[in-house]
């Protein structure tokens, strides 16, 4: 297995001991005022990985004021020079993409290969993608032409004006950014790239589960050249350094993408304050899959769609409703499916479908609604073969592993749960693991009424071959984001936001120039 001590990349790679989480803030890295850390924990062996500063309103405090100094000058520049310190980032993180992957992938527990070809690829990505966007998208709109006036003429009539209209997009300010910890630098960077593209300066409170890659980025913004205090990082907890940034008084923007029970927090607390808010919350994303499906093509994605990433992703199908025709050879061909296809183990390893679970309190929730099902009389099939895994050493009985030479890691066995009721809470609440509940429906009718029987409307997918029947269902499904005979298939210029209480706002492409910018309309007669 990879350790921090053998991995060498452009990026300076410290022993594990010598891991360092400093705040970022004006340029400078800083120990936190309250000189507390806490222990942050590698998910694969259960060990200490390194200390994580433990920031209060003190720290973002310095950090809200640098951002603030920053303000003036760096929305001065043009998009075009903003720009190009951003395409010099997406370099940077490009040149040092295989340390910053294998950093991801200690800290979070997602195996190497996805933080490799997705989470810090995707990082580049989103640096280029709004830094090619805000160089069309920040132009004026103008028209000219006659308008009748706001008010009339001296003679009761309307008048008529020539004026030249154009819309005029500024940046807001200092933005507020706390990432969650499934995607670490991946979402994170979602967020600092329209922002700081856009001529807006922040702050940023990674999840004090993941901060190590976060830490990584701060030297290479440095080293890209982007002024001091445009971006800064204030690491510590969501109760004392998240609720100082989300309540400063010079904080008009807010973006936060995590648990919607704190999203309802950060909503009544910026309310008040008429801040700018997006709030990307959780998810309990139903599969809707009919009897006319092609099971050779949905079942491999379903797959994909219930344990990618330990099942970590709030996009995750975790609900699966299947048309009773074919219910029973969906179960067993989708058991078999991931008891051959989908290992959990070393993140390290290329066998790895999967890797542990993120921390001990997370790895102890799942095992929790585990043993719920057990209590309601479900039937529970751990999909681990100990003859195809003879790393497996022992599965406990609700689906934890013990694996050889990771005894102490956060593994989870692929867990498919039946004979559930659609109201218990297996299938109501977000479990956010490998864990999944398959129901069966009836008709086009009940299959669209569970789907949207829950609270939350994040995402979901439909299966058929009948093309009519796609667009039909997936117009009646609430939520933001619909996935037909396919999963995770998507454009960064498509809105992304959820319904009911998977969120409050839509961000990506042009929506998030539209979140991160106030718009004047002005008129020159």
């Amino acid at each position: 297995m990879a350790t921090l001590a053998n991995i060498s990349q452009e990026l300076p790679t410290p022993k594990q001991d010598e891991i360092k989480v400093r705040n970022f803030i004006g340029g400078q890295w800083y120990e936190p005022s309250s000189n507390n850390f806490f222990d942050n924990f590698n998910p694969s062996t259960g060990k200490v990985l390194c200390q994580i500063p433990d920031s209060g309103a003190a720290d973002v405090d310095l950090a809200v004021k640098a951002a603030k100094d920053a303000f003036p000058a760096w929305s001065s520049l043009t998009p075009h020079q903003r720009a190009a310190h951003i395409y010099k980032l997406a370099d940077l993180v490009e040149k040092n993409l295989s340390t910053m992957a294998t950093f991801e992938s200690l800290d979070q527990g997602k195996t190497l290969t996805m933080a490799t070809n997705i989470d810090i690829s995707r990082t580049a990505i989103n640096f280029r993608f709004f830094a090619d966007l805000v160089i069309g998208d920040l132009t004026s709109v103008s028209v000219t032409g006659a308008y009748p006036k706001a008010y009339p003429g001296p003679d009761g009539k309307p008048a008529f004006g020539q004026a030249l209209s154009y819309v005029n997009r500024t940046p807001v300010g200092v933005a507020g950014l706390i990432s969650p910890w499934n995607l670490p630098l991946y979402l994170l960077t979602w967020k600092i790239a329209p922002c700081i593209a856009t001529g807006n300066t922040c702050v940023c409170k990674p999840s004090e589960f993941t901060s190590v890659t976060a830490m990584m980025l701060t030297k290479l913004i440095k080293q890209a050249g982007i002024p001091d205090g445009v971006v800064n990082m204030v690491f510590g907890l969501g109760a004392t350094a998240g609720n100082a940034l989300v309540t400063h008084p010079d904080v008009p923007l807010v973006s936060f993408t995590g648990g919607t029970a704190t999203g309802k927090a950060i909503a009544s607390a910026t309310a008040p304050m008429f801040k700018h808010t997006s709030l990307e919350l959780g998810g309990k994303n139903p599969a809707l899959i009919f009897a006319d499906s092609n099971l050779d093509e949905c079942i491999p994605s379903i797959a994909r769609s219930s344990f990618l990433n330990q099942g970590e992703i709030c996009l995750c199908n975790s609900r699966i409703y299947v048309q009773k025709p074919i219910f029973d050879e969906f179960v067993s061909r989708f058991k078999e499916f991931v008891i051959t296809k989908v290992t959990p183990g070393d993140p390290f390893s290329p066998a790895s479908y999967y890797g542990p679970l993120v921390s001990k309190p997370h790895f102890e929730k799942v095992q929790s609604y585990v043993q719920l099902a057990r209590e309601e009389g479900c039937n529970v099939e751990f999909c681990v073969d100990r003859a195809l895994n003879t790393n497996v050493l022992d599965v406990s009985e609700n689906g934890a592993l013990a694996l050889e030479g990771l005894e102490g890691g956060y593994f989870m066995s692929p867990t498919v749960i039946t004979n559930v009721s659609q109201k218990s809470r297996l299938v109501q609440e977000e479990i956010f693991g490998p864990v999944v509940c398959i129901l069966p429906f009836e008709t086009e009718e009940e299959g669209i009424q569970l789907a949207n029987d829950i609270q939350y409307g994040l995402a979901a997918t439909v299966w058929s071959v009948d093309q009519s029947r796609l667009r039909r269902v997936a117009s009646q499904i609430q939520a933001g984001n619909l996935w037909c005979n396919c999963w995770m298939v998507r454009h960064l210029e498509m809105p992304f936001g959820g319904f009911k209480a998977s969120g409050l706002g839509t961000e990506g492409g042009r929506y998030s120039i539209d979140f991160f910018t106030k718009k004047q309309a002005i008129y020159l007669g």
